[in-house]
């Protein structure tokens, strides 16, 4: 792997390693040689399967064996849980998700997946694919076709069955090793002596009788807070042969699972298992307020359940884990499925799926209302925790023809979502699939016509975003409609201004903000139309006019606590502050955009931004920085799309940039420098931005075909046109 060329002093503390394991919450026992095997096929094989049934600890060895392998790839270990996923459409995305990647482009994703992976060095972890197999298989194949340096590390219940993979059967745990676990795990829940500090024969029995599973022994250890180890054994015997799935050839093992999970049900409180089956709804991580309004009812009053999800926390049937938007429970995915089957034979199904879909509707709406308020980053963080439970009432929605109108209405809610935290492809994936169900031109529908326009014209997809825009307004005309035929000629002008019709952008634009005004619409989109108001004037020559109005959307942004839209106000003021040579105060705005676009994620807002503090690096004396810059910015834009290159006006900072910087350093110390930029990470170029520096030292000599090949890795960038240029051209 090439090294990218440092040009500044080399940090004390090492860079954490890429990649997003989670850590350990306790202590791994036993399979020394079972972890020693894996590690050792893991270099033999870049496809490596774990198999073997429910509950046996196959997540939690692929896990072990993987961070004790993280020194061998450079470019990270990375965790992939499909467990919740069932449309086989969302797994490229899931995939994306997990790499922390962000594309706004139109490009297949399957496409981005392999550009990513191609010249990398890491390990993939797919965790929870068996009811995904068959896409699963056919991704896999091709990646790893496509990524010579790429390894997988696969766990599930059955073979992936791709040439050259390696199947790891997984058994159960010896008795030794099954002891060790359920005496360490027994001892943090039971106070007092520890039970196997000499091993007992009941807890020899209990370990042979529920076959040396891990899930199966830690299910039982949960249980020692109110029964003895005799207790336990005395009920898995009683109730082993009631408790089991009762299909004839079922495995052994896997009926002792269930009966374990069966066993600890039937130990449960009525109150206990109902929520158990009720919970059993929930795609993903939820939290407390969630489960009170899905859950409750006369049987359950919402008061009562978080003192029976306590109960079950303690059991180790709901996980409590704390993340970037809270504390948030979970199921574990086999409890969760033994739940479901409950649920089912309640008759009670499709009437908490409605209620799970009512909550996330009215979620999604909360969310959109409080994304214009102090709110933001929790709103961004919320709907990014919730987004497995969103997926499942979309889907719940998009099931029936009748429900079609709930669909569109809510992936139409999530625009904020989708455009304001880099998740574009996703969200057009949703919004395509809503309209294509034949439903009236209403609120609902024509929402998600704008949305979908807007998604289109932020991907470069211009086709897609007039068809779906002149759909929108033509017939919000036609049903009197008027604020969604101001969204969809505010989306129509944005249209405009990123395909350089600056004269069309300001018409579109200004037309859009009366209407606005007139109907008292006040929100980060109206916001946001004033600032791509003030982009279509400021490259037109009117700086004063466009300065004018950012200032007020700062002001405003200020006042109602809004971020994302002030980002890009920042942005425009940054570009008025360098025009007017006031390099400093330039550098201030734009490192504000940076910091804040980086935060939700948004990679259009980021790119630009970086650009143009690329531009006030070489404008304040330091072209080699500029270069460095320039070469972080060119790898950003991979993932936004080539489309926005077409844009002479918003490419001209970058051209500018380029033209000066390699006036100064030579074409060849100006490759090297850009080849540096080209190797960071999206978060090390937003770090490298974020610093300021004094003019680096000329790099070392590069060979010449290390810049044929840092040039063939760089997307052309957009001549200016003349008036763009003139906007842009400017001496420092």
């Amino acid at each position: 792997m090439r090294r990218p060329f440092r040009s500044g002093p080399p940090s004390a503390v090492p860079a954490p390693a890429p990649g997003n394991l989670p850590a350990e919450l306790n202590r791994f026992v036993g399979r020394a040689d079972e972890l020693a095997a894996l590690t050792r096929h893991l270099g033999q094989s870049r496809l490596v399967t774990v198999v073997g049934v429910g509950g046996v600890g196959k997540t939690r060895l692929a896990l072990k064996a993987a961070d004790a392998l993280k020194k061998r790839y450079c470019d990270g270990i990375w965790l992939v849980e499909l467990s919740a996923l069932r449309d086989p459409e969302l797994l490229e995305h899931a995939l994306v998700e997990a790499l922390g990647l962000t594309d706004h482009s139109s490009r297949p994703t399957r496409r981005v997946l392999a550009g990513h992976l191609a010249t990398r060095q890491l390990l993939l972890v797919i965790d929870g694919f068996e009811q995904l197999v068959d896409a699963c298989a056919t991704l896999v194949r091709e990646l790893l076709l496509r990524a010579p340096e790429l390894r997988v590390l696969a766990v599930g219940r059955r073979p992936l069955r791709v040439d050259g993979e390696l199947t790891f059967s997984l058994t159960p745990m010896t008795e030794t090793d099954a002891i060790r676990l359920f005496t360490e795990r027994a001892a943090a829940v039971s106070p007092g002596p520890r039970p196997a500090d000499a091993p007992s024969a009941a807890v020899q029995e209990l370990c042979r009788r529920l076959d040396g599973i891990p899930l199966a022994l830690e299910l039982a250890a949960g249980r020692l807070h109110v029964l003895s180890v005799e207790q336990i054994l005395d009920r898995v015997g009683d109730r082993f042969r009631v408790l089991t799935d009762g299909r004839r050839g079922a495995p052994p093992r896997h009926q002792t699972l269930r009966t374990a999970i069966g066993w600890s049900h039937e130990l449960c409180t009525p109150a206990e298992r109902l929520l158990w089956a009720r919970l059993s709804v929930f795609a993903g991580p939820f939290d407390l307020e969630a489960a009170e309004y899905v859950c409750g009812g006369p049987e359950l009053p919402d008061e009562e359940v978080l003192d029976v999800l306590a109960e079950l926390i303690s059991q180790s049937l709901v996980v409590r884990e704390e993340s970037p938007a809270g504390t948030r429970y979970r199921m574990l995915d086999t409890v969760r499925a033994y739940g479901a089957e409950w649920l089912e034979a309640l008759e009670d199904t499709d009437r908490m799926r409605r209620r799970h879909r009512d909550w996330y509707m009215g979620l999604a709406t909360w969310y959109e209302l409080d994304w214009f308020s102090p709110r933001q980053s929790d709103v961004a963080a919320g709907t990014e925790s919730a987004l497995p439970n969103l997926r499942a009432a979309l889907e719940l929605c998009l099931e029936s023809p009748e429900e079609a109108h709930l669909g569109q209405h809510l992936a139409g809610t999530l625009w904020f979502y989708w455009a304001g935290c880099g998740r574009l492809t996703e969200g057009r994936h949703w919004l395509v699939r809503a309209l294509a169900l034949d439903t009236p031109y209403d609120e609902s529908r024509l929402k998600a016509l704008w949305v979908l326009g807007y998604v289109a014209v932020l991907q470069g997809d211009s086709t897609a975003a007039v068809g779906a825009l002149h759909e929108c307004r033509e017939e919000a005309a036609r049903t009197g409609n008027a604020l969604a035929r101001a969204y969809a000629v505010h989306r129509l002008g944005c249209q405009a201004l990123l395909t350089d019709d600056m004269p069309r952008a300001e018409r579109l634009l200004r037309s859009a903000l009366d209407a606005y005004r007139e109907l008292g619409e006040l929100n980060s989109n109206v916001l946001m139309g004033q600032v791509e108001l003030a982009m279509s004037l400021i490259f037109q020559g009117d700086l004063e006019g466009a300065v004018a109005l950012c200032a007020e959307v700062r002001e405003i942004c200020e006042d109602s606590g809004e971020r994302w839209t002030r980002a890009y106000a920042l942005y425009v003021l940054a570009y008025g502050a360098w025009t007017r040579d006031a390099h400093a105060e330039a550098r201030a705005l734009v490192t504000e955009s940076i910091t804040i676009h980086h935060g939700f994620n948004d990679l259009v807002g980021l790119v630009l931004s970086v650009e143009l503090i690329a531009l006030v690096t070489a404008s304040e004396g330091d072209p080699a920085e500029a270069a460095v810059l320039q070469g972080a910015a060119n790898r950003l834009w991979e993932s936004v799309g080539p489309k926005l290159f077409d844009s002479g006006f918003f490419g001209a900072p970058r051209a500018l940039c380029e033209r000066r910087a390699s006036e100064a350093l030579g074409t060849e110390r100006y490759a090297a420098y850009e080849d540096e930029g080209l190797g960071l990470s999206m978060s090390a170029a937003v770090e490298r931005a974020l610093t300021e520096r004094r003019p680096a030292a000329a790099p070392p000599h590069q060979p010449e075909a290390s810049r044929r090949r840092a040039r063939r890795t760089r997307k052309p960038a957009g001549s200016p046109t003349a008036r763009g240029g003139e906007a842009a051209g400017r001496d420092a």
